[in-house]
């Protein structure tokens, strides 16, 4: 049986009684056409449209998926107690393997059967995988341009895979060709940087992704059956004592007027606590669902005034579409970085609905974007307030069901922090404005090296799609990096920098990627993927160069733009 072929009905499925109709392709891309949230899992369809306004994770989190086989992101990132719902939403099953459509948020058109009847009729006979028929959707794809995959694997088989690249991508060969128009420029890069992707990584077809997957699968066998799934408590308890630890030299320090050491334990702490929140919004704790989210709202809502709400919303898409930019929150941040060419374009982000101009103020900030970089990564929190509070008040999570409820407990939460930390540390326990200022800028400072932790395994990785037959395993290895660090310093980075095996595993317990490391660096070298792991100056270093990449980019971008514009206005 293939690797993709999940026909047949997992363990868990043996005593169902109901027969479900074996649904063509046909089928399944009509009812896409007509709107209905249809995903693969495990050889069955289902129909989500009923569970879009409920996901704990958001509704973008699942239109991503539209069209797909689903099953590894599925499996790896929801409970066990999620899976076992599933069921309810089966309309039919498949048989075989499935080639996945490109989800209609990303650009795929889909056929009504009255359409699909009417070109076959007219002898048009392609497969429609959304690929080929994008370019009438009104939100368009990455471009994805043909390449002779075939002709790249022999090209591999005869040269090897090689070590990951330790640079970005070089546009000197189209620096010279300055009579491009911008928008042509942008599509030269993009297909050099596909090209070398594809170069580097196991080619796209169905049979090798097939590979990949199989292997991938027999890979989270082994980890399951390496006990890495049980949580080490006594990691947590030596960690709460480092919370309150921390927590209880900023009251002493703070009691004293030791203003800036008091802010400084506050922000460590607030560093250290955001693993932990971390956990519990991937349900990596107790692997609860209600208790890992109770434990992520108070550390997150009531402890540092950020939303978990918000963070699931936002870093479930993340885990889906990694790296991509016109899906991926995590890499949207313009005007003040861009860590993509293509977002010189003017990309209209489907996350936030709206689109990331490439206006004056980017063009500035742009070009300097290396030595503004940390500057910027410094006052992250705040930003983080304005979304999370963005996030609470206006409602943008699930609307229906007990995720809905969890929005007033959010609420209480920001109201709770803001009382103890704005008004009584604040206002009652410093007695200026001044040192008021210097202790809130200090105690976020100090946070700030989590915001550096966080980019640094993408910013300088992969950005291009290779479309929607690329594999989950395949798609996280090419966009994520891992940093070295010494064993004792986990604590400093709390378990974000082994960012690739998370992603594979997203409900993984942190105490356990060391062990887990072994049996990921097997499977990359099993089934030819690189997998990237560097020092944490080496891969800062890569980050910044990326950076400086896409600045030389936008001054290129820039010349081609004006030298079309003095060329028209001389033609006049």
């Amino acid at each position: 049986m293939s690797a993709t072929d999940s026909s047949r009905p997992p363990a868990g499925d043996a005593g169902s009684t109901k027969v479900l109709p074996l649904m063509t392709r046909d089928e399944i891309e009509d009812l896409i056409a007509h709107g209905r949230q249809i995903i693969i899992h495990r050889g069955y369809v289902l129909k989500l449209d009923g569970w879009l306004q409920y996901h704990p994770g958001g509704d973008k989190a699942i239109m991503h998926l539209v069209g797909r086989d689903a099953t590894d992101w599925v499996d790896v990132i929801h409970s066990s107690e999620a899976k076992e719902r599933m069921p309810r939403y089966r309309i039919g099953r498949i048989e075989g393997s499935w080639l996945n459509f490109r989800p209609p948020i990303q650009g795929g058109v889909f056929r009504t059967m009255e359409e699909i009847e009417s070109d076959r009729r007219k002898g048009i006979n392609a497969i429609s995988t959304g690929e080929d028929n994008s370019s009438s959707s009104s939100r368009a794809p990455s471009p994805v341009f043909d390449v002779d995959t075939s002709a790249l694997r022999d090209r591999k088989s005869a040269s090897g895979h090689g070590a990951a690249r330790s640079g970005s991508v070089s546009s000197a060969s189209t620096a010279d060709n300055v009579p491009l128009d911008g928008m042509s420029y942008l599509d030269v890069i993009t297909r050099e940087h596909i090209q070398l992707d594809l170069e580097k990584y196991p080619a796209v077809d169905e049979a090798t992704q097939a590979h990949v997957i199989a292997k991938y699968r027999e890979l989270h066998q082994k980890i399951i059956d390496a006990g890495l799934y049980k949580t080490n408590y006594a990691a947590y308890g030596w960690e709460c004592f480092r919370y309150l630890s921390l927590f209880a030299l900023m009251l002493i320090a703070l009691s004293y007027g030791y203003y800036v050491v008091s802010a400084l334990a506050l922000g460590f702490m607030w560093h250290q606590l955001v693993f932990s929140a971390h956990d519990a919004g991937h349900m990596g704790i107790t692997h609860n669902y209600y208790i890992d989210t109770f434990i992520g709202i108070f550390i997150a809502d009531f402890v540092g005034g950020l939303s978990l709400g918000w963070w699931k919303h936002n870093h479930n898409v993340h885990h889906i579409v990694t790296n991509a930019p016109e899906h991926d929150p995590d890499i949207e941040h313009m005007p003040l970085f861009a860590v993509s060419h293509r977002l010189l374009g003017s990309l209209r982000s489907t996350f936030y609905d709206r689109v990331m101009k490439y206006d004056a103020a980017a063009k500035i900030l742009l070009r300097i974007q290396p030595w503004t970089y940390y500057p910027f990564l410094a006052f992250g929190r705040f930003n983080l307030y304005v979304l999370s509070w963005d996030y609470i008040i206006n409602g943008r999570g699930p609307r229906k069901g007990q995720a809905a409820a969890l929005r007033w407990l959010e609420l209480t939460g920001q109201i709770f922090f803001w009382a103890w930390f704005g008004y009584g540390i604040l206002y009652k326990s410093i007695p200026d404005n001044w040192s008021r200022f210097v202790y809130v800028l200090v105690s976020h400072i100090a946070s700030s090296p989590l915001h550096v932790q966080i980019v640094l395994s993408h910013f300088a990785m992969s950005t291009t799609d290779l479309g929607p037959q690329e594999s989950f395993p395949q798609m996280m290895l090419r966009t994520t990096m891992d940093v070295d660090c010494p064993r004792w310093l986990d604590f400093i980075h709390g378990g974000l920098q082994f960012q690739a095996i998370h992603h594979l595993f997203p409900r993984l317990p942190r105490h356990n990627f060391r062990d887990a490391q072994k049996l990921v660096i097997e499977f990359c070298k099993e089934v030819g993927i690189p997998y990237a792991y560097y020092g944490f100056s080496t891969a800062n270093g890569q980050v910044i160069g990326r950076l400086a990449e896409v600045a030389r980019q936008a001054a290129i971008f820039s010349k081609c733009q004006e030298t079309i514009t003095k060329s028209k206005n001389f033609d006049i």
